[in-house]
């Protein structure tokens, strides 16, 4: 009983999901592009024309023929095969006609205007969700399933809307079958329903397959799609050449492959007895039917002209019918596919959401008794961190890898939620704050920034810039360093960073795009900057520039500066020094090294001597 009624919740779980997702793909269709329905309109007039006449033209022929061969007006019979003929081949022309422009050329372009819009609303979500699902595998999968089951799987938009309108097609060409079948040889109908009925259940049951197999595949297409296509690009080639991992590469590769095949052969090898099955079910229709029309023209019951409606009228009839049966099962599964794209653009959010604005003016940042540990992690990665960070400060903070220092900036910047305590801005917990006026508070350089395929100028700006805002970035490309690089680039600031997209694209030395992610920061102009290891790709020259021009790059800005080159502690306020997931010490330069066997003091003396 409770298998029986699990499968009967699936069962209902998947009508749901099969209205959801039709009736949301309907209005998707009529909001952005309702020229689709009129393409299906003058597609449906073509179809059951062309349906129309496939049944009636076979008896027309031969009752002309028959008449013709028993001594009739050779002449009027002869007319009329030659208007048939005609007719026949005007109208096959005009359907080949509307069926090239209306079903190819038309479905192919709206199919592609869909999948971009797909894709676009696909990669729009991913960038506005929460960063904490970035890193999610979880959230990965339900991202690979929105992608795969909006392409070859459910066919898009397009897709799910084709499968809907060859059931309606089918149901009006149905009407004409049956009542021919019903009139001339009823006995015919329920050989068609029976075999029809049989054909259904063995499909129904690769469906189930197959979906089955699409769920195994999720993860596995994932980690398929890094090996096959992220490794292959040119990031990594230096790396794979130099420890000549070309073979471990490939082996992955392999193996990979190898377990997606397994589970595409599991598949064929499940669903083998049932594409059998309908074999022999539709061998055993096409055989009784057959015999039965034949049986009614020897008899004389019907004309010969009527044999040959029969035959196809049956063929139509049967074809419609598990059109419309068969068309449902792929409808259902096409939107079980594509639901997966609706439950990824509802994936829950992983954070509160305030409403309040951020003040202008000063601000103070305070970590109340803040712990932290990470999504699906046991240990805690922060204990207890009690910090104050005044406006203007500027702040050190030093540890061992792992110390959890960049942990605490990106509790900072809110892209995780603190686990136990609370982070306040200005007395308010940064809760509270709406998401987009909090963000802008801060100008960050993480270790692990990234650039893009973009001209110079857009990396650093990342927005439209004017002719003011020119003479600015020009300004921080001489503080960060760089004005004499950028003289040096063809283009200037508009000269495009990789070749992805120009072949006279020019690529960043690790000094250059560094000296470019700060310069990024800076254009920000926001009340408090964030530089996690800024100048560890730099020269110790370039390093001392940086420092040098500290004052003036960051100003009266709060500055929080994460480093392991201790030498930049000097430019800084106060040092908060982490270790054992907490803050060990913390004080000014001269306070910590004056520590006697303390963590700050030990650290600086051990990197001092590497200068003496």
């Amino acid at each position: 009983m409770t298998e029986a009624k699990t499968e009967q919740n699936t069962k209902l779980g998947s009508i749901r999901i099969c209205r959801e997702t039709l009736l949301y793909m309907i209005k998707l269709a009529w909001k952005e592009k309702p020229v689709v329905f009129l393409v299906y309109v003058i597609r449906l007039c073509k179809d059951v024309f062309s349906r129309a006449w496939e049944i009636l033209l076979p008896k027309l022929l031969m009752d002309e023929l028959v008449l013709f061969l028993a001594g009739g007006d050779r002449q009027k019979h002869l007319h009329n095969v030659c208007l048939y003929a005609v007719i026949s081949v005007g109208a096959v022309l005009l359907a080949n006609i509307i069926g090239s422009f209306f079903g190819n050329h038309a479905r192919s372009v709206l199919d592609e205007w869909f999948q971009e819009y797909i894709d676009i609303s696909i990669a729009q979500r991913a960038m506005e969700m929460d960063f904490e699902h970035t890193e999610d595998p979880d959230a990965l999968d339900v991202l690979n399933k929105a992608r795969e089951g909006m392409s070859w799987y459910s066919g898009g938009v397009v897709g799910v809307l084709d499968q809907l309108y060859n059931m309606i097609s089918n149901i009006v060409v149905i009407c004409g079958g049956a009542a021919v079948v019903i009139v001339t040889c009823p006995l015919l109908f329920p050989v068609q329903l029976a075999a029809l009925i049989l054909f259904l259940y063995f499909n129904m049951r690769n469906n189930k397959i197959e979906v089955a197999s699409f769920e195994k595949l999720s993860k596995r297409n994932r980690i398929f799609g890094y090996i096959f296509f992220q490794l292959s690009q040119l990031c990594y080639a230096k790396d794979i050449r130099l420890y000549n991992s070309a073979d471990m590469m490939g082996r992955k590769a392999d193996d990979h492959s190898k377990q997606m095949y397994n589970v595409w052969y599991e598949e064929a090898l499940s669903t083998r007895g049932n594409l059998w099955a309908m074999d022999v079910v539709n061998a055993l229709r096409d055989a009784i039917s057959y015999f039965y029309i034949g049986y009614l023209a020897i008899m004389g019951r019907i004309t010969l002209g009527d044999f040959s409606m029969c035959v196809a009228a049956a063929s139509v009839l049967y074809q419609s019918l598990f059109a419309i049966s068969s068309g449902m099962q792929n409808l259902m599964k096409r939107c079980n596919y594509a639901h997966r794209y609706m439950e990824f653009l509802e994936y829950p959010e992983a954070m509160e959401k305030g409403m309040r604005s951020v003040k202008k003016g000063e601000h103070i940042i305070e970590f109340v008794n803040v712990s932290f540990k990470y999504p699906r992690a046991e240990n805690y990665v922060l204990r207890n961190i009690n910090l104050t960070i005044k406006s203007g400060e500027h702040l050190s903070i030093v540890g061992l890898n792992g110390a959890g220092k960049t942990t605490l900036v990106k509790l900072l910047c809110r892209l995780y939620d603190v686990t136990d305590g609370a982070i306040l801005i200005d007395g308010v917990n940064i809760k509270e704050y709406s998401e987009d006026e909090y963000r802008r508070l801060f100008a960050v350089v993480f270790q692990d920034f990234q650039l893009f395929a973009f001209s110079l100028k857009e990396n650093i700006a990342m927005e439209e810039t004017g002719s003011a805002a020119q003479e600015r970035i020009e300004e921080i490309l001489r503080l960060t360093g760089l004005s004499e690089d950028v003289q040096k680039l063809s283009e200037g600031m508009d000269t495009m960073i990789f070749k992805s997209y120009d072949e006279h694209g020019t690529e960043l030395s690790g000094g250059q795009k560094q000296k470019t992610a700060i310069a990024r920061a800076l254009y920000r102009d926001a009340p408090i900057v964030i530089l996690d290891e800024p100048t560890a790709a730099l020269d110790p020259i370039a390093e001392y520039e940086i420092y040098r021009q500290f004052e003036t790059l960051v100003g009266g800005k709060t500055a929080i500066y994460i480093s392991h080159r201790l030498s930049s502690c000097r430019f800084c306020d106060k040092i908060a020094v982490f270790a054992d997931d907490t803050i060990k010490e913390y004080g000014s330069h001269d306070e910590l090294v004056a520590l006697e066997s303390g963590i700050y003091a030990e650290m600086f003396h051990e990197q001092a001597k590497y200068y003496q």
